[in-house]
C-alpha cells in the first residue's frame, strides 16, 4: 500500500528507527569517536569519528536524536549547534588529508535556533560547510536516516550522492513551520505534507536524491539486521566506484549534480 506524505513524515520521526550512532557501530567496525570543534566545545547532537567499511578507512559522521526523553534532551533532540557543524568540517577536512572517504547520517528537524547558537555563528557554520564540501576531494555520500530537515540537513548533505531511506523526508523546513508560514495554523501540517515534495520517491522523481533504501519487502518491514546489511553492501559498491574517479572528476561532477538545480 503506497503511503501518503505525512504517513511517511510520522514514520520518519518514530523513536524506534535507528539512530545515526547505529548506522556506525553496526554498519562499519572499529568506530571510534571524536569530540570537539576546537574552537568552543562538543555538540553532543552531532555524532562524528572514523570506522572501517571493510577494508576502506572512512570517517562517519551524523546528527543523533535519542531513543528517550533524557537521551533527546542530552542530544537535543538532533539539532546542532554551530560547534556541531564545525566539529563535522573538522572531521571532513582531516578526512581529506589522509583520504578517507566521507559518509554522512542525516536525522534532524533542522538546526538549534537558539539565541545562543545565533550568537556563535550557526548560519556562518552552516554556510562553511556548504562552501567547503563542495571542493573536498575526497567521496562524500550522504543518507538521511528519519527527517532531514531545513539548513540543518543540508549542511551534511553537500554530496556526490544523496540516499534516503523508504521511511524519511528531506524538506525545506517541518510541516508545522511551513503550515504556519504559510495559512499561520500549524495543524494544518498534513494538507502541507501533501504539497512539499518531500517523500523519497517524489525527490527521486525530481533528481534530488539518487537512491531509496527499502526499509519493507511486500509490505512487511524488513529487520534491522537485513537494513543493516543492505546498506553496507550498498556503500562499499557506491564507495569502491567513487574512489576510482581522480578528484578533478569528482569534483566536476559534484558541481554539476548541484548545478542543475
Amino acid at each position: 500500500m503506497t503511503k501518503n506524505a505525512y504517513e511517511i513524515l510520522k514514520l520518519a520521526r518514530e523513536q524506534s528507527k535507528l539512530t545515526s550512532l547505529d548506522f556506525m557501530n553496526q554498519v562499519f567496525t572499529d568506530f571510534m569517536e571524536f569530540h570537539g570543534d576546537r574552537y568552543y566545545g562538543d555538540d553532543k547532537a552531532m555524532v562524528a569519528g572514523v570506522a572501517m567499511l571493510g577494508d576502506i578507512p572512512v570517517t562517519v559522521i551524523g546528527t543523533q536524536k535519542g531513543r528517550s526523553l533524557t537521551e533527546n534532551i542530552e542530544r537535543n533532540f538532533g539539532s546542532a549547534s554551530p560547534e556541531g557543524y564545525r566539529k563535522s568540517l573538522r572531521l571532513m577536512k582531516q578526512a581529506e588529508k589522509f583520504n578517507r572517504p566521507i559518509i554522512n547520517f542525516i536525522n534532524t528537524a533542522g538546526a538549534f535556533c537558539g539565541i545562543e547558537a545565533e550568537e556563535r555563528g550557526e548560519g556562518e557554520a552552516i554556510a562553511r560547510n556548504l562552501l567547503e564540501m563542495s571542493t573536498l576531494k575526497v567521496p562524500i555520500l550522504s543518507i538521511i536516516i528519519g527527517e532531514g530537515g531545513s539548513g540543518g540537513a543540508l549542511a551534511l548533505a553537500q554530496a556526490d550522492q544523496i540516499w534516503m531511506l523508504e521511511n524519511s523526508i528531506y524538506s525545506i523546513l517541518s510541516p508545522e513551520g511551513f503550515a504556519s508560514i504559510l495559512w499561520k495554523d500549524s495543524s494544518r501540517a498534513k494538507e502541507a505534507a501533501d504539497i512539499m515534495k518531500m517523500t523519497p520517491d517524489e525527490l527521486m522523481e525530481l533528481s534530488i536524491i539518487d537512491k531509496i533504501i527499502p526499509e519493507t519487502k511486500n509490505g512487511m518491514r524488513i529487520s534491522e539486521y537485513v537494513l543493516i546489511k543492505n546498506v553496507r553492501e550498498e556503500l562499499m559498491n557506491a564507495v569502491g566506484q567513487l574512489q576510482v574517479l581522480s578528484s578533478t572528476e569528482l569534483l566536476e561532477q559534484r558541481y554539476e549534480r548541484f548545478r542543475k538545480f
